[in-house]
């Protein structure tokens, strides 16, 4: 399965949906993990600590959304995100 992680767009929101060490679970286990460059900033995770554990660092939103079968956010869409919705993708966030 290929798993998009976005950067988080809600005003304030530092966290980020998976850690390195979950990439790496992930990985193993067979699956892509594609991270929006930059999404694990205000979490103290660095690009390059997610290529370590196996991620694909992608440069945009759309190329999260697009590519992804799963997306996984933790907070809820962004109005920005709305265009990407489509029938083949499942989100995984809480909705408030």
């Amino acid at each position: 399965m290929i798993i998009g992680i976005p950067r988080e767009r809600k005003v304030l929101e530092k966290r980020i949906a998976i850690t390195p060490d979950g990439v790496q679970e992930l990985t193993t286990r067979g699956h892509e993990v594609l991270i929006e460059r930059n999404a694990g900033i205000g979490s103290h995770y660095t690009n390059e600590s997610f290529i370590e554990a196996g991620a694909k660092i992608v440069d945009t939103l759309a190329d999260v959304w697009n590519n992804s079968e799963l997306v996984v956010k933790v907070k809820e869409p962004h109005e920005e995100e709305y265009q990407y919705f489509r029938k083949d993708v499942t989100l995984f966030d809480y909705l408030h």
